[in-house]
């Protein structure tokens, strides 16, 4: 499947309870909006749980239409700083989600069938041979559903490590991708 054929499934998915990119304003030429500085089809991938909740990414619309990210949240900072880790910038990697729609708030917990369906459908369309990088648990157990070869760690926003301890994770598993 091409990357055209990924964002034609992601459009057409959804599920009760969650607002696509669509409904929420991020209906663009990438699966999700942080492509659009992360969006390196040969890169290293990462692949989390999912992008942003509808009220963040409703609140934050002008600076995510720039940068599909926000800097300033624990999960980038930590991403950002395992990048540098690596010497690499954000254009070098591919990052997508597992789950393709906005949770109606943030740290909605994803159930396993709601993960699945949305991999399934369309994320799988963006593995383009690649082992991914699995950070966190919901990543790393669809992919194991779906025996897809990964490295696990941890999320980029998972508590009792410090930042530079996450970062060091996250930048070994990338490496060894």
């Amino acid at each position: 499947m091409t990357l055209t054929q990924a964002i034609t499934a992601r459009r057409a998915f959804s599920l009760p309870g969650y607002t696509t990119l669509a409904e929420a304003g991020f209906d663009g030429e990438y699966v999700s909006p942080i492509q659009l500085t992360s969006g390196n089809p040969d890169g290293p991938m990462l692949m989390s749980k999912d992008w942003l909740d509808a009220p963040s990414a409703r609140a934050n619309h002008a600076q995510l239409s720039k940068t599909g990210y926000l800097p300033h949240i624990p999960f980038n900072r930590v991403l950002d700083k395992a990048l540098a880790f690596l010497g690499l910038k954000r254009a070098d990697i591919y990052i997508a989600p597992i789950f393709c729609l906005l949770p109606p708030k943030r740290s909605h917990p994803l159930p396993a069938a709601h993960a699945r369906a949305s991999f399934d459908q369309v994320t799988r369309h963006e593995l383009f041979g690649r082992r991914p990088v699995a950070a966190g648990t919901d990543a790393a157990r669809t992919l194991e559903y779906f025996d897809v070869p990964h490295i696990a760690t941890c999320h980029p926003s998972a508590r009792g490590l410090t930042f530079e301890a996450r970062a060091e994770q996250i930048a070994e598993a990338l490496r060894a991708a």
